[in-house]
C-alpha cells in the first residue's frame, strides 16, 4: 500500500528572496528583496507573521552602491525546538520568536553597531541542528574603522554586550572544537606575518603550533598601513599603502594604484608572492621598491566610469603629497572589472605613466549581449543589475553605455598600456581586448596585446603566470624605474614565434 499524500498548499507566491524550512520543521522562515520584511509562516495553523517591521534597522546591504535590491545580511541560526531565529543586521544579532508574541531584542545589546563591529556566529558544532542558549555562543568580529578582526562570547538569550576574548591586528580563520574538548584550534595572519596555526581554550592565551615560510626573513618584505581621504565631492574613503620594509621616507620610490572595488578589508591579509593569475603580485613589487596603493571605491547609479576618477584619482592625487612618492612615476593596474577601470582612467587623465589593464571591456554597446561562455548567462543582466551599475538597457540610457565605453575616448589616451585578452576567457568576451587594442594601434598610441591561448579569465598554467609575472615587472620597470626595454616591447613577438621566442632580453632600443 502507498501512504496517502497530503495535499499541497502554497503559502507565498512570487517571491523575490529566499524561503528556508526551520530545522523542527515548524516554520517557514523568508525573506523578501524588494520590501526588506523577515517574515514566518506557521505550519500547524497557516498563519503567516511579520518579525522586522516595526525594527528601523536594515537587514540587507546598507553600502548597496548596485542598481539593484541589497543582499539581505541573513541568519546565525535558530534556537531549540525552533523557539528563536537569531539574524544579522550589519553589525548586531537579533533575537526574533517566530510567532511574534514576543518583542524583538538586540542579542548583542547594539555593542556591534555603536563600535562598528560586525558579528556573526561562529558554529564550532558543524552537526548541531540548534544553537544552543546554555552553551557559550562564539562570534567572529571585525572591526570596521581600523580592520583588526577577533571574536567574542555570549549566549543566545542574554541580549547584552558580548565579553571580548581577543581583537588584534590581524586576519582569522573560522574557529575549529576538538570534540569532547574545550580546545580550539585556528590560524591568523597579516601582511607581515605568514599564516600560522595554533591552539587555545579561550582565545586570550594560545599555543602555536606551526613555523611557516620562514624563508621570508631573508627577503625585504613590507609593510601594509591604512590611508584615508576625502574626495573631491566631499565622500571618505580609504584603502591600503603597502611600503617596503625598508622604506626610507628621505627616497622618492614609484607607485602603482591596484584596485578592484573594496580592498581595505584585507588590510591584514597576507599576500603570498607568488606568480599572478591577473591580479598585481603585490608583496613581489614592495619588496622590490615599489609602493603599491589600493584605494576602495563606491559608486553613482549609471556612472562607473566617473566613480572611478573620483576615488581613484583622489587617493593618488592624496598620497602625491608625500615627499616620498615620485608623483612623475606611477602605474596603475587592475583585472577584469578592474581592467574596465584601467582603461577608463587613461581616457581621463594623463596623470599615470604606465598602465596594465587584464581582461577590461571597453565597448559597452557590444558587451552587453555578448554571452558568458562559462555560465552560457547573456551579459546584460550585469550592466542592468549589477557590477557594470548603469541601471537601463541599452536602448534606454544608450548615452550612459557610450559615455562609460572608453573605446569611444581612446583619442585621449597618453598612457603605455599593456592589455592581456584570452582566447577562452568565459566572463569578459576577449574581442574587448581586441577592440582596445586595434583601436589604439590605429591611433598611433603605445600599446601591447598579451593573449595566452587557450586560458581563462585568470591564468591557470604556472607557466603563463610566470610569463605575466616576467613581462608586468619588465613593463613597469621600463616605464617607473627607467630600466631597459624588453624586446617584447621594443620589437613585439611574431605569430610564428608565439612560444619559441619569449623576448625577455633587454635592449637599448626604445619602444
Amino acid at each position: 500500500m502507498i501512504p496517502r499524500r497530503a495535499p499541497e498548499k502554497k503559502i507565498i507566491s512570487a517571491l523575490d528572496g529566499q524561503a528556508t524550512v526551520s530545522p523542527g520543521g515548524n516554520y517557514v522562515l523568508f525573506y523578501n528583496n524588494k520590501t526588506g520584511i523577515w517574515s514566518t509562516y506557521t505550519v500547524a495553523t497557516g498563519k503567516t507573521t511579520v518579525l522586522n517591521a516595526s525594527i528601523n534597522v536594515k537587514f540587507a546591504d546598507e553600502d548597496n552602491d548596485v542598481p539593484d535590491d541589497p543582499r539581505v545580511y541573513g541568519i546565525a541560526g535558530w534556537t531549540e525546538e525552533d523557539k528563536q531565529i537569531l539574524i544579522y543586521d550589519k553589525y548586531d544579532i537579533w533575537n526574533f520568536t517566530p510567532d511574534g508574541k514576543s518583542a524583538p531584542k538586540n542579542m548583542t545589546n547594539g555593542f556591534g553597531r555603536l563600535n562598528s563591529i560586525t558579528f556573526r556566529y561562529e558554529k564550532l558544532d558543524t552537526a548541531a541542528q540548534f544553537i544552543s542558549k546554555r552553551d557559550d555562543m562564539w562570534l567572529s568580529a571585525y572591526n570596521n574603522l581600523t580592520k583588526e578582526r577577533g571574536f567574542y562570547k555570549t549566549k543566545a538569550g542574554d541580549n547584552k554586550n558580548p565579553e571580548l576574548a581577543v581583537m588584534a591586528k590581524f586576519k582569522y580563520s573560522s574557529l575549529v572544537k576538538a570534540k569532547g574538548a574545550d580546545r580550539m584550534i585556528y590560524d591568523k595572519a597579516n601582511y607581515q606575518t605568514s599564516p600560522n596555526v595554533y591552539v587555545s581554550t579561550d582565545l586570550k592565551t594560545e599555543t602555536k603550533l606551526s613555523n611557516t615560510n620562514p624563508q621570508q626573513q631573508n627577503y625585504n618584505w613590507g609593510t601594509a598601513e591604512l590611508v584615508k581621504w576625502t574626495t573631491p565631492k566631499g565622500h571618505q574613503s580609504e584603502g591600503i599603502l603597502y611600503k617596503p620594509e625598508n622604506f626610507d621616507p628621505a627616497k622618492k620610490y614609484p607607485m602603482i594604484a591596484y584596485f578592484y572595488e573594496k580592498l581595505s578589508d584585507g588590510l591584514y591579509s597576507y599576500q603570498a608572492p607568488a606568480p599572478t593569475p591577473s591580479r598585481l603580485n603585490i608583496s613581489f613589487f614592495v619588496s622590490n621598491g615599489y609602493l603599491v596603493f589600493a584605494p576602495d571605491i563606491s559608486y553613482e547609479k549609471g556612472y562607473p566610469g566617473k566613480s572611478a576618477e573620483e576615488y581613484i584619482n583622489s587617493g593618488v592625487e592624496s598620497l602625491k603629497k608625500n615627499s616620498w612618492v615620485d608623483g612623475t612615476k606611477i602605474g596603475i593596474q587592475g583585472q577584469s572589472w578592474g581592467g574596465y577601470q584601467v582603461a577608463h582612467l587613461i581616457t581621463r587623465t594623463s596623470m599615470y605613466a604606465a598602465a596594465w589593464a587584464g581582461a577590461p571591456v571597453v565597448n559597452m554597446t557590444s558587451a552587453y549581449g555578448g554571452i558568458r561562455w562559462e555560465s552560457g548567462m547573456n551579459r546584460q543582466f550585469q550592466y542592468e543589475k549589477t557590477q557594470s551599475r548603469i541601471g537601463a538597457t541599452l536602448w534606454e540610457k544608450p548615452e550612459l553605455y557610450i559615455e562609460n565605453s572608453p573605446l569611444f575616448s581612446l583619442p585621449k589616451v597618453t598612457t603605455p598600456v599593456v592589455i592581456m585578452a584570452n582566447d577562452a576567457d568565459g566572463a569578459v568576451p576577449w574581442y574587448q581586448g581586441i577592440e582596445m587594442f586595434t583601436g589604439l594601434k590605429r591611433l598611433g598610441k603605445p600599446a601591447w596585446l598579451l593573449n595566452y591561448n587557450n586560458e581563462a579569465h585568470n591564468l591557470v598554467l604556472r607557466q603563463n603566470r610566470k610569463d605575466i609575472q616576467i613581462r608586468e615587472q619588465q613593463f613597469f620597470d621600463y616605464y617607473l624605474k627607467g630600466a631597459k626595454a624588453p624586446v617584447w616591447m621594443t620589437t613585439g613577438i611574431p605569430a610564428t614565434e608565439k612560444g619559441k621566442t619569449w623576448g625577455f632580453d633587454l635592449t637599448d632600443d626604445k619602444p
